[in-house]
């Protein structure tokens, strides 16, 4: 046997790699932080965040500063008590350092630190730390101001006093390796923002400052004494409102709880709840308590009043949260997450707290409200026909199509191939450029579905007239998930759903319509990155025999610029997709090998809403301010949401 044979069969100790200190976080650190990317870079701020707010939630900070350095690095400043500098007794360190080089070391495991904590697992400071080219440490405590400062995880010196402090609190900078973040290290204001402003609604005692040092005078202060009061009219800001805001705060066994609610005119829903400031994206025991609650409450009183006659069915939850807006918050001195996620809590015991809670306030509310509690039971009533109504046109349509040889719709041009996760379905604007399409297109992994005019605005309307509308039920059937509540990702007969239209304003708005229709009937195909925006080009420049094509005004700027001097050049301004034949359209815009297409990520469910409801919503005057605010500063390469 070769020794290189032996090698390959040996597995001993010797085999065994033993990872120091925080080189571990630094060889696989999207253990850590979930990715490397832009969202992983983002949350280093948020380790360092969560630590303040743990300060303010003990009752010891009222004002978090953050801010964005011109070193491409973050400052967090608070005026908590300081992070401990005495010596940690186990370890033989100042605290300071044992907290910044530690996994696992931080004032939240054996419940004398910390009552309430948001960043649980007391991994946040050091893994910042292990992932910085740089990060230094202020703190202002026992008269003094202590400093230290560490490279890559490790400190460069010890813990030293610069000087003398009036008041407490701490200040931490960090600038991100790009050794690890290789996408980038530049981070997003906006991005920021929303947090921030986020977690100034869930904590009402509390001023958090952002400032981009980047940009001049680009800086906010957020500070809501209304709490998630506050949260709720601003997420409803733009839409027509039943009552005002019923608000509720509560403590039982610990456990603080926190309720904000309104009903609106809309259809839609936007239910959020969080867990020590954590957004529990996939719900838990809160969330679950609340529904099951206000479910209850609302079919108790419509019975006792004879809203809801003996022989009629119940309201189901779906019926009761039309048109409402809610923020259910607690505060929870042991949460259990279900995953590292932290996306969903498990306690059992907060579900019959929050029910018990929540029933006892809305149902009071009700009663000494009886004009908001008809409403209210009426608009039930009619989300619940609705309801019905949908149910029935679904059933309609499985049996007419299966009445049908071919439950595909007529006007689809379905691709060859039957494995899901090569096929393209192209949803074309126009019965002309959906005839170029199916001609120019690659017939085994790109099928072409044509739309006539607009489709159905449905941030304005149910499900049951959704469904009655022949486009709408035409994309359905075709992409086979089923949609709403019965929406399935695996039965998806496409991972790419390319939206092709003009580009001009009717392109844009159509795009804004069926960009809609996936978010509030569709959303895992946004959330799992099935989306696409067909980018067709905007000119045409021939001299010769040379033809260039043009995406933007200034690539035809550059074009024009590399036109030789003696050549004539003719330019064409594509006014939509019906002017250019199938050769040209597929070389320009389906052609996997040259066209540009946009991935349409979901990075914010809550942006996302507010984003719909004012582009698409009743209101005229916010999304007029949102044009008026941003029409200069559109990215048109970004479509994050």
């Amino acid at each position: 046997m070769s020794e290189e044979q032996q090698a390959k069969q040996s597995y001993n100790a010797s085999q065994i790699q033993v990872l120091e200190g925080l080189e571990a976080v630094r060889k696989r650190p999207g253990m850590y932080i979930g990715t490397t990317g832009e969202k992983g870079l983002h949350h280093l701020v948020w380790e360092i965040v969560d630590n303040s707010i743990d300060e303010a939630l003990a009752g010891f900070c009222d004002h978090i500063q953050v801010s964005i350095d011109t070193d491409g690095g973050i400052t967090v400043k608070d005026n908590g008590r300081g992070i401990p500098v005495d010596i940690q007794k186990k370890v033989g360190r100042p605290a300071l350092e044992v907290i910044m080089t530690v996994l696992h070391a931080g004032g939240k495991f054996g419940g004398g630190g910390y009552k309430v904590s948001g960043g649980l697992h007391g991994v946040g400071a050091s893994v910042v730390n292990a992932l910085s080219t740089e990060m230094w440490v202020k703190v202002s405590r026992n008269g003094n101001v202590y400093y230290q400062e560490y490279h890559r995880g490790k400190p460069a010196e010890d813990i030293k006093i610069i000087g003398k402090a009036e008041e407490t609190g701490t200040v931490t900078h960090f600038i991100p390796d790009p050794e690890i973040f290789k996408e980038t290290t530049t981070f997003d204001y906006d991005t920021l923002r929303v947090r921030v402003r986020e977690l100034a609604f869930l904590n009402k005692n509390i001023r958090i400052s952002i400032e981009d040092k980047r940009e001049p005078d680009k800086k906010e202060t957020f500070h809501y004494e209304g709490g998630i009061r506050s949260y709720v009219e601003y997420l409803n800001r733009s839409k027509e409102n039943l009552h005002d805001p019923i608000d509720l705060e509560g403590e039982r066994d610990g456990i603080k709880v926190e309720i904000a609610m309104q009903y609106n005119t809309g259809f839609s829903s936007q239910l959020y709840s969080f867990a020590n400031n954590i957004h529990t994206h996939e719900g838990g025991t809160h969330e679950y308590g609340f529904k099951v609650a206000l479910t209850r409450v609302i079919n108790d009183y419509a019975r006792k009043n004879q809203i809801i006659k003996s022989n009629d069915q119940n309201l189901s939850g779906e019926d009761v949260r039309e048109g409402l807006t809610a923020i259910v918050s607690i505060k929870h001195p042991d949460p259990q997450f279900e995953g590292q996620t932290k996306t969903k809590l498990g306690n059992p015991e907060v579900r019959t707290i929050t029910d018990n809670l929540f029933s006892d306030s809305f149902t009071r509310f009700l009663y000494e409200n009886p004009d908001i509690a008809r409403l209210v039971v009426e608009k039930g009533i009619i989300a619940a026909r609705a309801r019905t109504a949908a149910k029935k046109a679904r059933e309609l349509t499985r049996r007419k199509n299966s009445l049908e040889s071919s439950s595909l719709p007529g006007k689809l041009a379905d691709c060859s191939s039957k494995d899901a996760s090569i096929s393209e379905l192209y949803i074309v604007e126009g019965d002309s450029a959906g005839g170029s399409a199916k001609q120019g297109r690659d017939r085994l992994y790109q099928a072409i579905l044509p739309l006539r005019g607009k489709i159905l605005n449905v941030e304005k309307a149910r499900l049951d007239k959704i469904l009655s509308n022949a486009e709408i039920r035409a994309m359905i059937t075709a992409m086979g998930t089923g949609v709403g509540e019965e929406f399935t990702l695996e039965k998806a007969r496409y991972h790419k759903i390319i939206i092709m239209t003009d580009a001009d304003v009717d392109g844009a708005h159509i795009r804004t319509l069926l960009l809609t229709f996936f978010y509030r009937f569709m959303r895992p195909l946004l959330e799992n990155g099935y989306v696409y925006i067909a980018q067709p080009p905007l000119f045409r420049v021939q001299y010769g025999k040379t033809l260039k094509y043009a995406y933007r005004e200034n690539e035809l700027k550059q074009l024009m610029d590399e036109v030789p001097q003696n050549a004539k050049a003719t330019v064409q301004r594509y006014k939509g997709l019906g002017e250019m034949d199938p050769e040209q359209l597929w070389e320009t815009t389906m052609d996997p090998e040259n066209r540009l297409v946009l991935q349409v990520n979901l990075e914010d469910a809550i942006e996302a809403d507010q984003i719909f409801e004012m582009l698409m919503g009743d209101h005229v005057e916010p999304r007029r301010d949102f044009i008026q605010e941003n029409a200069q500063y559109v990215n048109p390469d970004k479509l994050d949401f």
